[in-house]
């Protein structure tokens, strides 16, 4: 035969397969069938590509081969179906990956700011100087930074302005903090118009106080300081004191609510030894103990100026009140002390009182309301009212002196002639102990404010002092609110201004009165009152028929003296509202008197 071939039915030949991963070869040995003309069978190996090389010799062969060939094409298109499947899921898994990433890269970069590139090494270094915030807070968008310190800057030229043009300036609430206080604070030094002025609630702390040195020693004009609600401290306290130590100008120091403990209460007590110009010193609602009220009396000892000491809202307890009574006996420039709210108790009462019934000096006004002390105190204070030549205002107010008490009381306000306000509130007084006090008054003409509100006496109570009021006592301020007197007690009150001619003002706030009490007080609007300028009925639960009766009383009465009436907090509708307003537009019209109504 004049051809070759490598390969021939009869042999054993030899398929070579190449897969995609490289430098692997697989072979495999098929095994021909001679009996059957060259039709071989397959194991199940699937391949994606099969190549075969022959050489046919014959076209007997050739045919044989492309049996084979055909054979062997339709097995391989069966393999690809399971590929297919496969495919199927994964290229659209894929793709959703592929989407997925470039939309997340697209949210980032339209949410995610770049950051900004500097082009000089002076944009990257923080701005210098000072700056100030007038806004709650501190955290503001740096778009903003620029603005805001023009406008902080702008408004503390102005403040400065004020303190060379006025001689009063309240700054309190402008939250300028130290930084501001500095640039402020130059603006005092040899200032010859300012002398009271305000830096309350400003966020100032000691460390902004040290601005102060150098200048108030040599400001002289300035008389009033206030620095209250200011974190400051004790540090702030002592920065303060070595300054004001030779400060020969400043009269009255106001810091309520600075946080200011023993430690400062001591540093303030040892400038009051050397100053010789402070008149008023406030330190209410402070954290002063028993260590600091002991410092701050027995200063009191070597300073002779002092005249208004007000430690209301400390800790000072029966100690600190029994450090002041000791005091009291030498000490005779102070005129006024505060102490309410110190829970001094019945034995801190005694030992102040003690201490106050030997006294040199003049007394003029004592507060020491919200105590907690019972009629056991009340006795102590009563007998210091029966001695007492100087007090002109006495508060033991939010006490539990009850009934018993205020017994104690009334008899030693029949002793008094001196005292003009006397303030009994929330003491648990009922109808025997306010009879108690209206008594007193028949006697005495010399008090004019009378507070005796939150007690419970009822109608009862309102009965038996509108009856003394009406022809007794002098008494210009009266005032009976949440004492439970409904609208019956409000008919004896109402009958007392027919004829009372000194009560300027009546508080008859939470009452309960209601229209029929309203109605009641209308009818004696109607008749000349030629005292009462201010009434108060808020909270009393009147409607409109109890407005329409009040407005009718002033249209009637074109002689009525009130000028203002507060119907806060009731339960009237427009209507109601509108009848009143017109009865104000109505007074205006024919005698040119404002009256001012409150809804």
């Amino acid at each position: 035969m004049g051809s070759s071939s490598a390969i021939s039915l009869c042999s054993l030949p030899k398929i070579s397969l190449r897969s995609n991963f490289p430098k692997r070869r697989l072979e495999i040995q098929l095994l021909g069938d001679r009996t059957h003309g060259g039709l071989f069978r397959r194991k199940c190996l699937r391949f994606r590509s099969l190549v075969v090389k022959a050489n046919a010799s014959s076209r007997a062969q050739g045919g044989a081969r492309r049996k084979v060939y055909r054979e062997t094409q339709s097995e391989s298109s069966l393999s690809v179906a399971p590929v297919k499947q496969v495919a199927s899921f994964v290229i659209p898994a894929g793709v959703f990956l592929v989407v997925t990433f470039v939309l997340w890269k697209v949210v980032e970069k339209l949410l995610v700011p770049k950051p900004k590139k500097s082009s000089t090494v002076e944009d990257k270094t923080p701005a210098q100087g000072l700056t100030w915030s007038f806004g709650a807070g501190t955290n503001l968008f740096s778009g903003l930074v620029a603005k805001i310190d023009r406008e902080s800057k702008q408004k503390l030229n102005e403040f400065s302005k004020e303190l060379r043009s006025f001689r009063t300036v309240d700054m309190s609430g402008c939250n300028f903090g130290d930084e501001g206080l500095i640039f402020l604070v130059e603006r005092l030094a040899y200032n010859q118009t300012l002398e009271e002025v305000s830096f309350a609630a400003n966020g100032i702390t000691a460390t902004g106080l040290k601005a102060f040195d150098g200048i108030l020693q040599s400001n002289v004009l300035l008389k009033t300081l206030d620095l209250s609600g200011n974190p400051i401290g004790d540090e702030g306290a002592k920065c303060l004191s070595d300054i004001l130590v030779n400060n020969a100008g400043i009269e009255k120091l106001q810091l309520n609510s600075t946080n200011i403990g023993d430690e400062g209460a001591k540093a303030i007590a040892e400038m009051l030894k050397k100053n010789a110009t402070l008149r008023i010193l406030e330190l209410n609602n402070n954290m002063i103990d028993y260590s600091g009220f002991t410092s701050l009396a027995g200063a009191l000892l070597e300073n002779k100026t002092i005249r208004d000491l007000q430690l209301n809202g400390n800790y000072g307890g029966a100690l600190g009140a029994n450090a002041f009574a000791k005091v009291l006996e030498e000490n005779k420039s102070l005129r006024e002390l505060h102490l309410n709210g110190n829970m001094i108790g019945d034995e801190g009462v005694r030992a102040l009182m003690s201490g106050l019934c030997s006294h040199k000096g003049k007394l003029v006004r004592l507060e020491i309301a919200n105590n907690s002390f019972s009629a056991k105190g009340a006795f102590h204070v009563a007998e210091y009212v029966k001695k007492t030549k100087s007090l002109l205002l006495l508060n033991i107010s939010m006490n539990d002196i009850g009934d018993e008490g205020a017994e104690k009381i009334g008899d030693a306000l029949k002793q008094n002639r001196t005292i003009q306000s006397l303030d009994l509130a929330g003491n648990n007084i009922h109808v025997k102990g306010i009879a108690a006090i209206a008594q007193a008054l028949k006697d005495n003409s010399v008090i004019r404010t009378l507070e005796v509100g939150y007690n419970p006496f009822g109608p009862e109570g309102a009965k038996v002092l509108a009856e003394v009021i009406k022809f007794h006592g002098n008494i210009n301020i009266l005032k009976l609110g949440w004492c439970q007197i409904g609208a019956k007690g409000a008919e004896f009150i109402a009958d007392m201004l027919k004829y009372n001619s000194t009560l300027t003002e009546l508080d008859l706030r939470g009452n309960g009165l209601k229209d029929e009490g309203a109605v009641s007080i209308a009818r004696s609007l109607k008749v000349v009152n030629e005292a009462l300028a201010t009434l108060d009925l808020g909270f009393n639960e009147i409607r409109d028929d109890g407005a329409f009766a009040i407005a009718q009383a002033l249209k009637a009465n074109e002689d009525v003296r009130i000028t203002s009436l507060n119907l806060s907090r009731n339960l009237m509708t427009k209507f109601g509202q509108s009848a009143l307003t017109d009865a104000r537009d109505h007074v205006f019209e024919m005698t040119e008197k404002e009256v001012y109504i409150y809804f």
